[in-house]
């Protein structure tokens, strides 16, 4: 029944300029991505660097132990819960057990990563604007200085991980910061079997640390074949 979180892409895809094409549909690693690096590419032909791949730590710390103990937030690990897929959905889930892992380890420059239908940035924050076109976008990221930016948050119940229960309804996740806003750029429902994938293409805003901001966007999350979270992201960095 979860035949479509499984598939395993192999085909290629062009892509344009100011896009990139990232195959997050892995469950065990996030995908780092750094502007620059995909601005230089662009300038030479292609983007096959512009993205760093990092494996999520799944194994148990040297002395550490693992079990039922209590659903402590923001501590490294695997978090494992039960959903209620044939149920109520992903919104009922209970707490079954916690596994403390090395931390999640990051390429020395990055902008955004992404894992299936999660993102986070590199201590950015993130604005949601009503456009839907980057071609319409305000010249400048002045426009929106003055606007709202959410800043990445815990969470250790989306970042789907461990599948090895996943027929009992028992999904290990990563306890790591995401971006709650970037991360509503594509949507995952269950029930329906097989999920629900909904696509928003408003544009996105982030703020940077240095004060560079960028636009991005998902216009695609399928490949030509139809395998879910191969990401077609539009962007423009320095906006």
């Amino acid at each position: 029944m979860f035949d479509e979180l499984y598939d395993t892409p192999t085909e290629s895809i062009d892509i344009r300029d100011g896009q990139l094409y990232v195959d997050a549909s892995s469950w065990l690693d996030w995908y780092y991505i750094d502007f620059n690096t995909a601005n230089r590419n662009a300038a030479e032909g292609g983007t096959s660097s512009a993205f760093v791949k990092q494996a999520i730590p799944t194994e148990m710390l040297d002395g550490q132990g693992s079990g039922p103990a209590m659903e402590t937030p923001e501590e490294t690990g695997i978090y494992t819960y039960w959903y209620d897929v044939f149920g109520a959905g992903l919104s009922h889930h209970e707490f079954r057990s916690f596994t403390p892992t090395a931390e999640q380890p990051e390429p020395s420059s990055w902008h955004i990563a992404v894992h299936r239908n999660n993102v986070r940035t590199n201590n950015g924050a993130a604005h949601e604007t009503t456009y839907t076109s980057m071609s319409d976008l305000p010249e400048s990221s002045k426009a929106f200085q003055d606007k709202t930016f959410t800043p990445d948050a815990w969470n250790q119940l989306d970042v789907w991980t461990i599948q090895a229960q996943m027929l009992q309804g028992l999904i290990g996740n990563q306890g790591i910061k995401v971006n709650p806003v970037l991360s509503s750029w594509l949507k995952v429902d269950l029930p329906p079997v097989p999920p629900l994938f909904t696509l928003n293409n408003h544009v996105f805003i982030v703020r940077f640390p240095d004060d560079t901001y960028a636009a991005i966007q998902l216009e695609n999350y399928q490949s030509p074949a139809g395998t879910k979270c191969c990401l077609t992201i539009n962007y423009k960095y320095p906006y």
